[in-house]
């Protein structure tokens, strides 16, 4: 059968990083199959859904390339892709269990609960309260506030094989009559789960290990349906340096931070691949590689610790190395940071010539920005210290008489204006770092930038005269 995987992210706010790594692992195995990856929103928790939310993770996950076969915006054979939408079949479903005798509705009050889980911690404080089965057999009285209740098996276990931890057997007597259905009728989360994963034909469900103990619970669903269960595998978690689960407290959650830190896409998904996936000693990955050599005998049980500096050299390196990174790719992520340092529309030409000279430094596309910007900024930003140290009473008829010695050149690049700097400096009798810093920052702004002679060929010919006019200017100043 052609796998079918699905991310079935909750929209109350942003995508998680670690949400983000579980649709990573379904997404990788079914392009490395050939297969499906569903996007499902799982919004039946009406107080804190939000379609702002649902709009933040599809923009996210199509930040990050994770496209989707089937689910929002896409549509499909399974639909609707929203959980809220799908009530009715919940409502079928969970009928078809009380019919069978395998679900019963209870009437216990929250009051009654609470009262039962009090008495239990008076007796025993380290005691797990499990719900007593008080309504299992009781008359069904359907007009009256309830919730329904899955009738677990008394005797026996429930077992299944996971493709990361292996075989897990849970005992019934360790399991509750579990809820399947609110009071106000929304289903929870294991009974529309595995109606929405068998509506939908999933194989396979990959998702966080915090998941591993809702798994009997889904199997039992299974079981009693008559259904085929699909395969399960439980992913290792993301933890923070002292081994907590990891939260806003501790780092960076929300994909959306990373982009607006700079980080590239194939950044962000090459370090969170190694969140529970390895290919021996081998650390960056390009997006193709990463489809054709992941499998789930390479995903191990073991949590990480989530570790920003690690983050950022792996993100670094995607910028850095023109293998993973393309110039294309740079220029477009490159091009809306410049904007939003007040550059509008920075040429394609300019930026495609000019990242060489910077991406070996820029450890982010910010940084980028930053180091791009005084190409197209007329005049562009001075330091004050520069200026007041470089651009003085001296170095402007040096200044002045290099825009002489360039004027004449017809190869305007790189190596020539290098050649016709130092025919300058011989004529002159003086060395070449007596005016290049005093010409940096003429032309940058700056006391460092790329090699002077490449910022020159960059700028071009109108541009360089004109900002080494500019500094004689500010060395009079």
């Amino acid at each position: 059968m052609t796998p079918r995987l699905r991310f079935a992210p909750s929209p109350s706010g942003y995508l998680h990083i670690g949400g983000a790594r579980t649709a990573l692992f379904n997404w990788l195995w079914a392009r490395s199959q050939g297969g499906t990856f569903v996007l499902r929103v799982e919004d039946t928790d009406q107080e804190r859904s939000s379609i702002e939310s649902v709009r933040a993770i599809l923009d996210a996950l199509r930040w990050l390339g994770l496209d989707w076969d089937e689910g929002p915006e896409k549509g499909g054979p399974f639909g609707s892709y929203f959980q809220s939408e799908r009530k009715a079949l919940y409502r079928e479903s969970v009928e078809r269990l009380i019919r069978e005798g395998k679900a019963y509705r209870c009437y216990c009050t929250k009051e009654e609960l609470d009262r039962a889980r009090e008495e239990l911690k008076q007796k025993n404080p380290k005691a797990a309260f499990v719900y007593p089965g008080t309504c299992r057999d009781r008359h069904d009285e359907p007009n009256l506030p309830h919730v329904v209740r899955f009738k677990t098996p008394r005797e026996g276990s429930t077992d299944f094989v996971d493709k990361v931890f292996g075989a897990i057997s849970t005992p019934n007597r360790a399991q509750q009559d579990f809820v399947l259905v609110r009071t106000d009728g929304y289903p929870l989360y294991n009974l529309a789960a595995v109606v929405d994963d068998h509506a939908m034909d999933i194989t396979l469900v990959a998702r966080g290990r915090d998941h591993i103990g809702n798994t009997p619970q889904q199997v039992l669903l299974y079981d009693a349906f008559g259904w085929k269960a699909p395969e399960f595998a439980h992913l290792p978690m993301m933890l923070n340096s002292k081994g907590e689960k990891l939260s806003k407290r501790h780092a960076s959650v929300a994909v959306q931070d990373y982009r607006e830190r700079g980080f590239s896409p194939m950044g962000v998904l090459n370090y969170l691949v190694r969140f529970g996936w390895s290919y021996g000693d081998q650390e960056i990955f390009s997006r193709s590689e990463l489809v054709r050599l992941f499998d789930w005998e390479r995903v191990n049980k073991s949590d990480g610790k989530f570790d920003e500096k690690k983050f950022a050299d792996v993100a670094f390196e995607h910028l850095k190395q023109t293998e993973l990174t393309s110039l294309d790719e740079y220029v477009e992520w490159v091009g809306p940071l410049l904007a939003a340092r007040g550059i509008q529309a920075p040429s394609e030409a300019t930026l495609r010539v000019a990242i060489p000279g910077i991406r070996e430094r820029a450890r982010t596309l910010l940084d980028a920005a930053a180091d791009l910007d005084f190409y197209f900024r007329e005049p562009p930003e001075f330091e004050e210290k520069a200026v007041k140290k470089f651009l003085t009473a001296e170095s402007g008829p040096r200044l002045s008489a290099l825009a002489e010695a360039l004027t004449p050149l017809t190869d305007w690049n790189a190596e020539a204006l290098e050649a016709a700097g130092k025919r300058y400096a011989e004529t002159a009798g003086i060395e070449l770092k007596q005016f290049a810093q005093a010409a940096r920052v003429a032309l940058t702004g700056r006391g460092a930038s790329p090699p002077l002679f490449d910022v020159m060929a960059v700028l071009g010919r109108e541009k360089t005269l004109q900002r080494l006019q500019r500094g004689v200017e500010l060395s009079a100043s």
